[in-house]
């Protein structure tokens, strides 16, 4: 039976497989979907009381949870369409748009789009909300979300305070932000943009519709979390292309010819990209997690290099790769 704590409904052992992409994983302990900021403050409490580890779940694009599910609670925030996105002009140019940590990018730009504002299109195609996005630092070729982000409102997990703060004090990184400690969760971030004319909103539009191509014929686009392991850094390898470090994992995986060949149950590497593993049936988190090992042992033994996931972690008692 629902816990009702206040005014937000608990569910427990509430699925998951139907809340990622992956389409796997076990159950959360205790499930809730705030709407206000209030509501987030609630869950809060509510894991204090019961001294439960917290997971904010956006559209789970880039997870994949255990079998076992999570052991805690799963805060999953939803849209307040009445209040979010919001627009201050700065100048003539340039644009403030504020937006709640549970948007989608997708609805986002559809909106920006909708009132003239670009720069966000850059993101197009790609999966995931706004607090999932910050908590990434999402990326697209030299594009990061990092390079629009102005300021946010973030609450503190013990106190349950609301800070303003600015674009420094994410400390973002490739696939990282301080966000990642797990100190603060993400309530809505705000965005410097760009205030453009109709044939320039018109050419954004034909350049997002062509990003989406691009990316549909080049990565599947559903039953994956997208690219599974981070590119390395330069210190890591040693192997030189052009002059410059080859530090993209695709690269070595394509060497070993996984692509659309390596698999475990219904686990699958893409045969349209070797950096992404797609559930082709019924895989579990268990198949998944043995043909990424696979994977990162093939690589080790021909480059003698370790690859790390990008992909989070989520409900393993233990860590369950090389």
């Amino acid at each position: 039976m629902p816990w009702v704590f206040k005014v937000l409904t608990f569910k427990e052992n509430e699925p998951l497989a139907d809340k990622n992409w992956f389409l796997t994983g076990g159950l959360a302990r205790y499930f809730c979907e705030p709407e206000t900021v209030e509501e987030f403050k609630e869950a809060l409490v509510f894991a204090r009381t019961k001294n439960l580890e917290i997971f904010v779940l956006g559209q789970g694009a880039n997870v994949l949870i255990s079998d076992d599910g999570f052991d805690g609670l799963v805060i999953r925030p939803r849209v307040e369409n009445h209040t979010f996105p919001t627009i201050t002009q700065e100048t003539e140019a340039m644009v403030l748009v504020t937006a709640s940590a549970g948007m989608t990018v997708h609805d986002l730009i559809e909106f920006c789009l909708k009132h003239q504002i670009v720069g966000l299109e850059e993101f197009s195609g790609i999966p995931g909300t706004v607090g999932g996005s910050v908590f990434i630092n999402l990326h697209y070729f030299q594009f990061f979300l990092s390079h629009f982000l102005v300021s946010a409102h973030v609450v503190h997990c013990q106190t349950g305070a609301l800070e303003q703060v600015s674009l420094d004090w994410f400390n973002f990184g490739y696939d990282t932000s301080r966000l990642m400690d797990r100190d603060y969760y993400l309530v809505d971030a705000t965005f410097r943009l760009k205030k453009v004319s109709d044939v320039e909103t018109a050419y954004a539009q034909g350049r997002r519709v062509e990003i989406i191509r691009h990316r549909h014929a080049r990565y599947p686009h559903a039953r994956t979390c997208g690219s599974f392991f981070r590119n390395f850094h330069d210190n890591e390898v040693t192997v030189v292309s052009n002059g410059k470090k080859m530090i993209y994992v695709a690269y070595y995986l394509d060497k070993i010819g996984v692509k659309g060949q390596l698999a475990v149950g219904d686990a699958i590497v893409s045969y349209q990209h070797a950096n992404m593993i797609v559930n082709s049936g019924n895989a579990t988190s268990s198949d998944i997690v043995q043909l990424v090992r696979l994977m990162q042992q093939k690589v080790k033994d021909a480059f003698g290099i370790m690859l790390q996931p990008e992909c989070l972690l989520i409900g393993f008692k233990d860590y369950p790769l090389l």
